[in-house]
């Protein structure tokens, strides 16, 4: 029997729609043509240099934009509903946390949006602050955060709800180099405990260490989706691997 894949997307494409000057019309093409299938239970690395759709690709399949063509299902889904979105996890690329709240204030308002018991969010809210090692700051308020701090809470809130698919935009970004094995750990162990991980990304040595697959977005166009073993076999380094085809495209 065929596994359905966690995300399925086919022929997705996406214009943007604008006006620059005075009654002069402007397109954008954010996304070509893209068709793509994630695997349960596999990390997936969606690598491209800036404004090459990455951030434009998760917003679709999240329901938070629309495509122009093409169609897509999560979990075997086509429709992003209120039922499937408690199964998902999004930390988006310049996340705006509540900063009135301190760091465990603000989980366990998440908590509560999904609903969860005063057992499960104590037992969320505890876990979450230690794997992502912010169980010190749990009092601070978030305003007080540092950058990199205020990634990982931030990390922490899209995984309150033991979701079965992540989406992470950037989350590497603004980390310390402790802040990245702490947050690279957290995404192999959501691997180990079944979950699928699907995350975009420019810090390519990163990927390199905890992706299973990776893709290469370029100008709105899939360039290539390869497995991290053998990129790793023909080039001396996924960032030579990205160069080598990003320039063969130009």
């Amino acid at each position: 029997m065929e596994t359905i894949p966690a995300v399925k997307i086919q022929n997705l494409g996406k214009i943007y729609r604008g006006y620059r000057g005075f009654l002069k019309r402007r397109k954008v093409l954010a996304l070509k043509n893209l068709t793509l299938a994630i695997k349960k239970g596999e990390i997936f690395g969606m690598l491209g240099l800036n404004a090459a759709g990455k951030t434009t690709l998760l917003k679709i399949l999240l329901g938070f934009v629309r495509p122009t063509w093409g169609k897509f299902e999560i979990m075997g889904k086509n429709k992003i509903n209120s039922e499937l979105k408690r199964k998902l996890g999004y930390l988006p690329e310049e996340p705006k946390l509540y900063e009135f709240f301190n760091a465990e204030e603000f989980l366990l308002f998440c908590s509560k949006l999904f609903g969860l018991n005063r057992h499960e969010r104590i037992s969320r809210i505890n876990h979450l602050l230690e794997i992502l090692q912010i169980k010190q700051v749990a009092k601070t308020r978030i305003a007080e955060l540092s950058k990199g701090t205020n990634q990982r809470l931030a990390i922490a809130s899209c995984l309150i709800n033991d979701p079965e698919i992540i989406f992470l935009d950037e989350p590497l970004s603004g980390l310390d180099p402790v802040g990245r094995k702490t947050v690279k750990e957290v995404i192999l162990n959501l691997k180990k405990g079944g979950k699928t991980v699907f995350f975009s990304s420019h810090i390519l040595t990163e990927v390199e260490q905890i992706c299973d697959r990776i893709g290469i977005l370029h100008q709105g166009e899939l360039l290539c989706v390869e497995e991290i073993e053998s990129v790793t076999q023909g080039f001396s380094s996924l960032e030579d691997f990205f160069l080598h085809t990003i320039e063969e495209k130009s």
